[in-house]
């Protein structure tokens, strides 16, 4: 552990101790007799002197001290019972604070800085992982401080504060960041001298994460083009994580008042607090990534292993559980994940006592086994009470085959087809395998679209047999595959409810569209006179919209959501992307997924400042930068890009492509989320990237993508025929 710096003669000490370890500024000792040395005389006679003299080596055979280069006064700064324990604080200093010293110019200014940050890294532990403003007497200190220090109006509210350093130029200044609900703040005394720093987080442009040679790792803050930089925190990632939120809601607070105030929690700074913010946070992303309600809270963590029946092998990972589902994803590399709704579970098994087991079986003869689930038995109690059920001794459901109700019949059909592409245990089906599916004279009469179709397929169904069908499918990098492949037409409507969430909004709200549809009937609006001005310019080139009975379907979906959501109502590119759902998936279907699109994966795209979309054009630019150099350093004005690309992004390509491959970037998408459109977008700029160089203009480059998207297209289609994907 870190120990208030306190002088030491080492000369006297010399006899004591062992070194371990040393450089410039810094000495690793551990207690003669330890260790190494084995027992031994050696270690009788320091443990008989430790026991008489009560000495805090009897419980720390490891210590590290800060040493004054050509002095005989060192500082101990550290102390540990294992050599596991010394050596992590070893490594710390080692990659935290030895670059930064050399900057220094003196010895005194040396050892200030370090004695400040080891009281810093002190006060840090000392608050715990949460600070619970109710209680300790520290953060109350810390709030008169923060009060007293910047003056700041009374109903500013302190969330937390970080022990850190802030840089000036070449040279840290050690003190404490304060992270309030309006302001970011910083305050240094130091030898002397005063630094006292108030940003706004309504003005900060740019936050991130960031590394150099002398900062090996460190927080970047820019506000009103000045750069600030802060490092040495004992826990940097949690920081940049809590100001990013901070800085987040303040943006929302300003461009999105109305939402910003219906929130109970962020509309009253009181209700602001570390606790809640992280809480807050993980939440939102455990629903991002498994795609599921926004009003979905994650629970409980619990690390573990799942075994996968088609790789017969337990894949390491965690379930997250929240009121309504039951989540794992992989923490091993082999992107495994599933997702099982509360509804669907029909009961929870202490399976295999001896390594902890839990077993969850779902409706279609499904059951997913858990091993080595801390407190398993309390978590199988609480599972039953929230699922409505109980032990069942004469469960039959098998780990072994995951397998529904609607692929069982292609079990034994297609085991040969397996056997043919495959040996031992893999199930990889070779194109051979899959074209004797067909014979001779029916692929004499298919075309080669159709025969396309029938091979992917195919491929999807033996997937559904291997890994299920359906909201618990195992979703593993096969599955990702295949979506970059392209989804077949029969299939894409139910994938595209599976992939984007939709599937259980629709489950768990049955009989709610129509119900819409039936209070919006006859509604006399803005958007509703938007929407009747562009029903018939949504694909207007395609059969299934030149009816009354598509325009018909295609207003009632849009009309329905407008009166879902007034705040949005109806934007335009809504019609286009709602046109190509219908195309493959039921009206209802079409509803949830326009609502997946619009509140979970693309929020404040479609409204009227479209801020959402400007905020990923921005982040497009930065790639531009990163990926792109040459295309940035040609084009001096960035805002081209973001021009030209909004229609891109509000449309998902489906503006600028044709729509056989445009649907194959929405199945990309319902996937992967926006990265996909970012992705497609620098693929575009990449692959026109020689004609735009000699471009003299932005209305010449506007030309150049606009011709050239064809060809691109082309080759995109090319490249998912041939299984290597389109992004």
């Amino acid at each position: 552990m870190w120990l208030k710096p306190e002088e030491v003669l080492l000369k006297s000490a010399l006899k004591l101790w062992v070194l371990e370890r040393s450089n410039r500024y810094f000495v690793l000792q551990r207690r003669r007799g330890y260790g190494e040395d084995g027992g031994g005389l050696a270690g009788l006679l320091m443990g008989t002197l430790d026991a008489v003299l009560d000495s805090t080596s009897k419980v720390a055979p490891f210590r590290i001290l800060h040493q004054t280069p050509d002095s005989q006064v060192y500082w101990s700064i550290a102390c540990g019972a294992s050599r596991e324990e010394i050596t992590g604080h070893w490594d710390w200093l080692e990659h935290n604070v030895m670059k930064t010293l050399s900057v220094f110019d003196s010895n005194e200014d040396v050892t200030s800085f370090v004695q400040g940050k080891i009281r810093g890294l002190i006060a840090e532990e000392g608050k715990g992982s949460f600070i619970q403003e109710e209680d300790p007497e520290k953060f109350r200190e810390a709030i008169l401080k923060f009060e007293k220090c910047f003056g700041l109006a009374e109903q500013e509210k302190l969330v937390t504060y970080y022990s850190c350093s802030y840089w000036r130029g070449r040279v840290p200044c050690q003190g404490w960041l304060y992270l309030s609900t309006n302001f970011l703040s910083f305050y240094s005394f130091l030898l002397g001298a005063e630094i006292k720093l108030v940003i706004s987080w309504d003005e900060i442009s740019k936050l991130e994460k960031t590394s150099n040679v002398i900062l090996t790792e460190s927080i970047h803050v820019c506000s009103r083009g000045e750069d600030h930089y802060f490092s040495m925190f004992l826990h940097i990632n949690e920081t940049f994580l809590l100001m990013e939120q901070l800085a987040n809601y303040a943006v929302r607070r300003l461009f999105d008042k109305e939402t910003f105030e219906s929130d109970l929690v962020l509309r009253d700074p009181l209700q602001i607090t570390k606790r809640g913010l992280e809480n807050r946070a993980h939440s939102e992303q455990f629903s991002a990534f498994f795609r599921l309600p926004k009003e979905e809270t994650l629970q409980e963590v619990h690390e573990c292993f799942l075994w996968v029946p088609f790789s017969h092998f337990n894949t390491l990972g965690k379930m997250c559980i929240s009121e309504n589902y039951i989540c794992f994803a992989s923490q091993d590399g082999s992107l495994c994940s599933i997702i099982i709704p509360v509804r669907e579970v029909i009961a929870v098994e202490k399976a295999d006592p001896a390594n902890k087991g839990v077993s969850i079986s779902i409706r279609g003869k499904r059951a997913f086994r858990f091993t080595e689930v801390k407190d398993f038995e309390h978590l199988v109690a609480k599972l039953r009470i929230r699922s409505g059920t109980t032990s069942s001794p004469h469960h039959t459901a098998s780990t072994e085959v995951a397998t529904t109700s609607d692929s069982d019949n292609l079990v034994d059909y297609y085991e040969g087809q397996l056997m043919a592409g495959q040996k031992g245990s893999s199930k990889t089906v070779s194109t051979e395998a899959l074209m004797t599916v067909f014979h001779p004279q029916d692929a004499d009469n298919l075309d080669s679209k159709m025969l396309k179709e029938k091979m992917k397929e195919q491929s999807w169904n033996i997937l559904f047999v291997e890994r299920g069908r359906g909201v618990s499918m195992f979703r593993t990098k096969k599955t990702r595959d295949l979506v970059l492949r392209g989804i077949p037409e029969t299939l894409r409507g139910e994938l595209w409810l599976l992939f984007s969430g939709a599937v259980n909004d629709m489950a768990t709200n049955p009989g709610y569209y129509t119900e819409l549809v039936e209070k919006s009937l006859g509604t006399c609006t803005l958007a509703t006179d938007e929407i009747e001005r562009d029903l018939r310019r949504s694909l207007p080139e395609h059969p299934a919209f030149q009816s009354d009975t598509g325009i018909s379907a295609l207003r009632r979906v849009l009309t329905a959501y407008a009166y879902r959501n007034p705040k949005i109502g109806y934007c335009q590119a809504m019609n286009i992307l709602t046109s190509v759902l219908l195309l493959y998936a039921k009206e209802e279907e079409a509803f949830w997924l326009l609502v997946a699109v619009c509140e979970r994966m693309l929020p404040d795209y479609f409204n009227r400042r479209i801020i959402g979309a400007l905020v990923d054009q921005a982040v497009f630019e930065e790639l531009i930068r990163d990926h792109l150099s040459q295309l940035t350093d040609h084009m001096t004005d960035m805002t081209f890009f973001s021009s030209i690309s909004l229609s891109w992004f509000l449309t998902l390509f489906i503006s600028v492509l044709p729509i056989e491959s445009a649907v194959s970037v929405v199945d990309c998408f319902f996937y992967d989320g926006i990265k996909a459109v970012l992705q497609l977008g620098l693929a575009v700029l990449d692959y026109n990237m020689d004609k735009l160089l000699t471009c003299k203009d932005d209305a010449e480059a506007v030309t150049v993508l606009s011709r050239n998207m064809v060809i691109f297209d082309t080759r995109m289609s090319r490249a998912c025929a041939a299984g290597t994907g389109c992004m």
